[in-house]
């Protein structure tokens, strides 16, 4: 009997949650059901997505910014059944096939003129990995500079330059040579490149973890610094690039012109994994120098012909659909629409970022009772007021936002680079609304702590009652525009342990 999806889902339905308990991450469980996440997905359309129940969530992560045209793009869909329907041969290994060839032409293209080569991979790790390995064959140096707070990634290397604790207790030593420098300090930055031992200097231009920003003037200094120390410098655009911040890259906002730039992501157009190291001529090829060393780095999976598709889909798409010049609108209307927020609410202290990359900053109010309020929460759990922001706001309102890092009070935004003007005012409503009862007394913490008790009393497994399985509809079943963007920028809707963990992003 042929394997039938729609037969497999409808069978296992409400089986999520149990499955992933016996066999996969019970942590992961335990934490969603605390926060009372543990909802039954069936679709993803657009910005949002659809549970079990028929109810629709604005989704702010877009799965830590892989989303960037939003989910189940048409033109992605199309291209990928055509890919399929082509039988490509794929993988063939002892080849060079077209697709990736153009790939990378597309890439180069929207470069600095000193980026030359790609290398394909499979994830923002995978390029992080890579460009530790470039740099210090390139360089011959040991030594690899990262700042403070980054996050490049869980493997192993790039767990090296990682500024959590948290991620990086309990597995050893590992990359050695990899120390840290405080982020947006030019002078600690000398210090280490005057050694003339360091391969690179490998930076996020807005750092994920906190969406914390260097100012203008340290980025044409530290690159100046890397020249004249010969020194690598390796911009992270993993997440910030590929139009989140209104640039296609965002060390543009800069006039950079890095040795190593690294990918991912959205490039992926949400459907097959792929990443791409862009870097010269000469660090490329002191890497792959002769015939002997033509394999010297590689990855079986990181040319495959469905992630160059997705690649080359999403590329055309950003150009027919202008969404760089979107993504930068909606991230100046963002800020618009929040400012008088920060303004009315003492506890808002600041909206920042650029594009749709947007950190809120919450913090201790001025006047002395509000003071005792948010100190006495603060007391219980370090940064618990931005945890008691994202918890409302999934509940109350169905918007799907994180904890921007471990004890910080920031909530981070990463909406999908298609969102509109419905999409923004809905979410500043929804703050509106959750701000203002976290200062006007205590029921918000009240509700917080409902949420967090029924969540612990959650039996894995379980269909929440009155859940009936709903099947996704087909593309002719919901109409043409499947969810995206309509001519005006707005998203048509064809439907009517006690704290949030840490999590890569």
């Amino acid at each position: 009997m042929p394997f039938d999806l729609a037969d497999l889902l409808r069978a296992r339905h409400g089986e999520n949650f149990a499955l992933h308990d016996e066999h996969l991450n019970p942590q992961l469980v335990r934490a969603l059901k605390t926060i009372g996440f543990d909802r039954f997905y069936v679709r993803g359309e657009g910005c949002y997505l659809y549970d079990a129940e028929g109810d629709r969530y604005l989704d702010l992560l877009s799965g830590f910014g892989v989303y960037a045209l939003g989910r189940s793009h048409p033109a992605l869909k199309a291209a990928l059944h055509q890919a399929i329907d082509l039988d490509l041969p794929n993988m063939v290994q002892m080849d060079c096939a077209l697709l990736p060839g153009l790939l990378a032409e597309q890439l180069v293209r929207r470069c600095p003129d000193n980026i030359d080569r790609v290398f394909f991979c499979n994830s923002g790790a995978e390029t992080i990995e890579a460009a530790i390995k470039f740099s210090r064959q390139a360089t011959r140096r040991p030594r690899i500079l990262f700042a403070e707070h980054a996050f490049h990634g869980l493997s192993t290397g790039a767990l090296a330059l990682n500024g959590g604790a948290e991620f990086r207790q309990g597995f050893g030593k590992l990359l050695p040579g990899c120390e840290a420098v405080p982020f947006a300090d030019i002078e600690a930055l000398r210090r280490e490149l005057k050694k003339r031992d360091v391969a690179a200097f490998i930076v996020e231009p807005i750092q994920g973890k906190g969406v914390y920003m260097a100012p203008p003037e340290y980025w044409k200094e530290a690159q100046e610094l890397c020249r004249e120390y010969r020194t690598l410098l390796v911009v992270d655009e993993v997440q910030t690039g590929l139009g989140r911040t209104g640039k296609f890259l965002c060390f543009e906002h800069w006039d950079l012109e890095p040795d190593i730039i690294t990918v991912s992501k959205a490039l992926s157009g949400g459907y097959i994994p792929v990443g791409a190291v862009l870097t010269s001529e000469r660090v490329f090829s002191s890497v792959f120098s002769s015939i002997e060393k033509a394999f010297k780095h590689s990855t079986t999976f990181g040319r495959n012909q469905l992630a160059m598709v997705a690649g080359l889909a999403t590329l055309a798409t950003f150009d027919e659909e202008n969404i760089i010049e979107r993504a930068r609108w909606a991230g100046e209307a963002f800020q618009t629409a929040l400012a008088p927020l920060v303004e009315n609410y003492e506890m808002f202290h600041e909206v920042r970022g650029k594009g749709l990359m947007i950190g809120l900053q919450f913090g201790p109010p001025q006047s002395k009772a509000l003071r005792r309020r948010f100190n006495g929460l603060e007391h219980l759990r370090t940064a618990i007021f931005s945890q008691m922001m994202v918890v409302p706001l999934f509940h109350r309102h169905r918007i799907l936002t994180q904890v921007a890092a471990d004890n910080v009070n920031i909530v981070k935004l990463l909406p999908p680079l298609i969102c509109g003007q419905e999409e923004i005012d809905y979410f500043v409503a929804a703050l509106d609304d959750v701000l203002k009862d976290a200062h006007s007394g205590s029921g918000l913490m009240w509700e917080f702590g409902r949420t967090m008790a029924a969540g612990a009393l959650r039996r894995p497994g379980k269909v929440r009652p009155g859940s009936p399985y709903v099947p996704p509809a087909t593309a002719a079943d919901r109409g043409s525009t499947n969810g995206h963007a309509n001519g005006n920028g707005h998203v048509r809707d064809l439907y009517g342990s006690t704290s949030a963990p840490s999590v890569p992003s």
